[in-house]
């Protein structure tokens, strides 16, 4: 018998954040992820919307938004780095913790969780169904250590909105040279 997931509260009016290229239509769209598939849900599943709780994580996350670029963040151009859309999310939404160690153990993952014990990052196949448990039992996400962290550092947010008008809403775009550097 698997153990009961362990749920948390996410903090009402929260400021969270979306690496975004500027010339998406809709940067807060879940669809994209829904189709592509990513750590917490798999391709063709159900719409998700990735965030970083601060600026700090999104800095970490870029790297991996970058990753199929020929240039580092440092050869960016202000005026074609990607933006950081800060949103927020509906009021009481509940979410899969797998960021303190109860989170963790209770959703099975090793306690260095995003690595496995011999220090390479726990992947995605790990990681679905876990997302796809949450989104079973209801809940409305999974926040979780950040994977680009080596030291756990870092929280990300797998929002899964509860019906299509359940949407993050947006507070604020911050060109790259503002929140990159600033």
């Amino acid at each position: 018998m698997t153990p009961d997931l362990v749920v948390e509260r996410i903090p009402d009016e929260h400021s969270w954040w979306r690496i975004a290229d500027p010339a998406w239509a809709n940067p807060l769209d879940p669809s994209f992820a829904q189709r592509r598939g990513g750590r917490w849900n798999p391709p063709e599943s159900f719409p998700t919307l990735y965030l970083n709780e601060d600026q700090a994580t999104a800095r970490l996350n870029l790297r991996s938004f970058i990753a199929d670029w020929p240039y580092e963040p440092e050869e960016l151009r202000a005026d074609s780095g990607p933006v950081l859309v800060e949103c927020t999310l509906p009021r009481r939404q509940f979410v899969c913790d797998m960021h303190t160690p109860e989170g963790v153990r209770a959703a099975g993952m090793p306690a260095s969780y995003p690595l496995k014990n011999d220090g390479t990052v726990v992947g995605h196949d790990r990681c679905q169904p876990i997302g796809r448990r949450a989104k079973n039992q209801g809940l409305r996400g999974v926040r979780a250590r950040s994977a680009q962290s080596r030291n756990g550092a870092g929280r990300e947010l797998a929002w899964f909105p509860a019906s299509v008008r359940s949407v993050a809403r947006r507070v604020a775009t911050l060109a790259f040279p503002v929140w990159y550097w600033g």
